[in-house]
Formats: structure tokens, sequence, C-alpha cells
């Protein structure tokens, strides 16, 4: 089973992308900022396929820093971010990430990270 870590911090949106990924077939972990997805990595790192996670949380990383330090430290993991603002074009995101904008169709959300693990 492949294994899908959501960084979300609006307690709604992370629940229900979590319940549609899990109808979908995969394992879902959740996080509600990027410090606690860097805590789920540095112990299950090795079982994570795709990491899909919001531009904007709290805390001192946001999700476009999040994806640069997983794509460094974990380069097997693919790259989903997410948010209702613009593309994140100033800081740029990792070279094999994928941008979906907020509000987005579940079923791209499946069908990215579904291409993300076949590419990786």
């Amino acid at each position: 089973m492949h294994v899908v870590l959501v960084a979300e911090d609006e307690p709604l949106i992370l629940m229900a992308a979590a319940d549609h990924l899990t109808e979908e077939g995969f394992q879902v972990l959740e996080a509600r900022h990027a410090e606690e997805a860097l805590a789920i990595l540095a112990v299950k790192s090795a079982d994570v396929h795709v990491l899909f996670t919001d531009v904007q949380m709290p805390g001192e990383l946001d999700g476009v820093a999040l994806s640069h330090h997983v794509s460094g430290h974990w380069p097997w993991i693919g790259l989903l971010v997410t948010s209702a603002y613009l593309a994140p074009h100033g800081k740029g995101l990792p070279a094999g990430c994928r941008f979906l904008p907020k509000p987005y169709n579940r079923s791209d959300v499946v069908l990215h990270i579904r291409e993300l693990i076949k590419a990786a």
C-alpha cells in the first residue's frame, strides 16, 4: 500500500483529504504543520511515497520550505503542493514538485499522487 503524508493546518480540509485518499486505497499519515510532518518523516520516511502539503501553515516552515527540505533529505518522496493563493514563484518549488491550486478537484489530487508514485 502506498503511503501519503498530508500536511494541512485546516482540520476539515485535512480530514476530507485523508478520508478521500484512504477511500482511494492509500495509507494516510496526517500532519497539522510542517514541524509535525518532519517529525513523522524522521521516523517513517522510508515508508512515505508522497507528501501532499499546503503552502500556508503555522510555524517556522511553510509548505514550500517543507517541500525543499523533503526533497533534499528524502528525494524518493514525491511532492504535491497546494495553495489557495498564487503558485509560489518567488521561492520556487523543488524539481519534480507539482503544484495544484485550491480549490482542487479531489480526483486531480489522486491523479497527481498516482503519477508521482509511478515516476519514482
